[in-house]
């Protein structure tokens, strides 16, 4: 199988940024499969970029490395990572675009690249992707060890990650974590807080009811659970819970943004 790359970047399509960066990794590893994640990240939006990283990785087979540059600190004293962390690499800047990835594998050798004879021969102080990342990301994919990028690393940034809080007796609070391009407001209440909220209690089946923005809304299985124009919420695709709209927008039409908080209760499922 070729070696994959991923892209993941806020460079969108216009420009010839995608273009070269995906030179730099050709340059470095012609048997490249690269693949683009995305290009269309808000721009300098760090959270949106460790968020979708998070969310695409396990569709990706092991062995694929993954680029990921949304970088406002480009040229700065800001780090350069490299890491492997579930039988997958990750290269990009080191300003918490890997806060997802580290905290679901604690376990991830994490380095930081100093190795100037992996770089290109010039180097813009505006274009670290292409320059840097680019031909590190190259090399490991062909199948460089993680090593010679550069030495360990024990302190890389990370984003701050507020998690749901008991406000009652089963009753949470979460955040809205993503607003997708659908409107969907993507929660940080995961899968597994999902399950231990819907355990059975005194041997009484509970459902689930989630407010946001003062608006009640039942827990469904998918959106069209509910009519046209209705919200609703949903375990999503990313694993955490998420509000929506079916055929609309939840962040236009409850008024809700990143951060925006989300109460999730639970009842009894016989009403009692």
């Amino acid at each position: 199988m070729r070696p994959i790359v991923a892209l993941l970047t806020d460079f969108g399509s216009q420009d010839h940024y995608v273009g070269a960066l995906r030179g730099a990794v050709l340059s470095a590893c012609r048997e490249a499969a690269v693949v683009d994640l995305t290009h269309d990240l808000p721009p300098h939006d760090v959270m949106a970029a460790a968020f979708s990283l998070a969310a695409a990785r396990s569709a990706f087979p092991a062995g694929t490395t993954f680029l990921a540059v949304v970088d406002p600190g480009v040229g700065s004293a800001r780090r350069a990572l490299a890491l492997e962390a579930g039988g997958q690499r990750f290269v990009g800047p080191d300003n918490g675009i890997f806060t997802f990835v580290l905290a679901e594998q604690p376990s991830a050798r994490v380095h930081e690249i100093t190795n100037e004879g992996l770089f290109r021969a010039r180097i813009s102080a505006t274009f670290h992707a292409r320059d840097i990342f680019g031909p590190v990301a190259g090399r490991l994919a062909a199948g460089m060890d993680l090593d010679e990028v550069g030495p360990p690393l024990s302190d890389p940034v990370r984003l701050a990650l507020d998690r749901p809080r008991p406000v009652g007796p089963g009753e949470w609070e979460a955040a809205v974590l993503h607003v997708d391009r659908f409107g969907n407001l993507i929660t940080n209440f995961t899968q597994e807080d999902l399950e231990g909220a819907l355990a059975t209690v005194d041997g009484d089946p509970t459902e689930l009811v989630v407010a946001v923005e003062g608006m009640v809304l039942p827990l469904v299985r998918t959106y069209s659970d509910v009519y046209e124009g209705e919200a609703c919420a949903v375990a999503g695709s990313s694993g955490r819970l998420e509000v929506a709209v079916n055929r609309g927008s939840a962040a236009r039409q409850l008024g809700a943004a990143r951060g925006a908080p989300v109460r999730v209760r639970r009842v009894s499922a016989s009403g009692g």
